[in-house]
């Protein structure tokens, strides 16, 4: 497996915990998008952390998506990720470019701005639950250890990181998300949050050559982490011309009936994975039948 998750829990079922290795599933995005070294990080992140919420729900047509809509120069981005380790997204805006941070680190923060988290499970019931909060730093761990804390009254810890070579391809990709259960020790919690303010970042421990066993190892080795299972990970679209073909018969015979009047073959876009699909005139008149 190159890009896998790891479940685990600790401290006697007291914590649960997630860690991710997702270099090339970022990677895949950035070639797909075509996303500049602040925007690949960005989506990179977004991407690594609802593999791991995916990897929370139960159900296997469980779908979540994490939706930022901001004020930024990518003006919002967009992943969906299933319980089985796929997922997929994109950036309004991929080739956004800006100068490094004054900590001198892709400025993640900068091109995303103020604005909106949205996040979205559909667990097959009638409505999808939603739940939104403001940025809190429009840098994605941070937002997100926001969204636990305030839309589902779970303590959380989340680092995501991604580090970029110099020829903009990625070099890391991965993080973990600690949550605390609602009978936590306040021993237990102090300890763990002195250990997180102690330790050394996502993409450090990465380019030390540290798996996701490791990361939560070095996290929670000290409270007993007994690791569950692992899944694989993947950049994994599920477009196809078919269910291209199932949303043109849903815009209604007049509409399509314009398309073939105007005598060109059209081509649609997937948002998620930059596919082309092409319709020719005489496909357009079999599905306006």
């Amino acid at each position: 497996m190159s890009d896998y998750i790891v479940r685990a829990t600790a401290a006697n079922n007291q914590i649960r915990a997630f860690a991710i290795t997702s270099k090339d599933l970022v990677e895949e995005a950035r070639k797909r998008h075509n996303t500049s070294p602040v925007i690949t990080a960005g989506l990179g992140r977004l991407l690594s952390g609802a593999a791991m919420m995916g990897a929370m729900m139960k159900g296997d047509d469980d779908l979540l998506t994490l939706q930022i809509k901001c004020g930024g120069p990518v003006q919002g981005l967009t992943a969906t990720a299933d319980a089985k380790g796929n997922v997929k997204g994109y950036a309004e805006v991929s080739d956004v470019m800006l100068p490094p941070n004054p900590q001198g680190k892709l400025d993640v923060g900068g091109a995303v701005g103020l604005g909106i988290l949205n996040v979205i499970k559909d667990m097959g019931l009638k409505e999808p639950y939603a739940g939104q909060v403001a940025l809190q730093t429009g840098e994605i761990a941070e937002d997100l250890t926001y969204y636990f804390a305030t839309s589902e009254q779970i303590p959380s810890a989340v680092g995501l990181g991604v580090l970029m070579n110099k020829d903009n391809t990625v070099r890391q990709a991965g993080g973990f998300i600690i949550q605390l259960l609602p009978f936590t020790d306040e021993k237990i919690i102090e300890q763990l949050e002195k250990k997180i303010t102690e330790m050394k970042s996502v993409t450090e421990m990465l380019e030390e050559g540290m798996t996701p066993e490791m990361l939560l190892e070095e996290i929670l080795g000290d409270f007993g982490l007994e690791i569950t299972d692992t899944l694989p990970a993947q950049f994994s679209c599920n477009c196809s011309k078919e269910r291209i073909t199932k949303a043109l018969i849903s815009i209604g015979k007049k509409d399509l009936q314009e398309m073939i009047d105007d005598g060109e073959p059209i081509e649609v876009n997937c948002h998620f994975c930059n596919t082309n699909y092409t319709f020719s005139i005489d496909e357009l008149k079999e599905i306006a039948k």
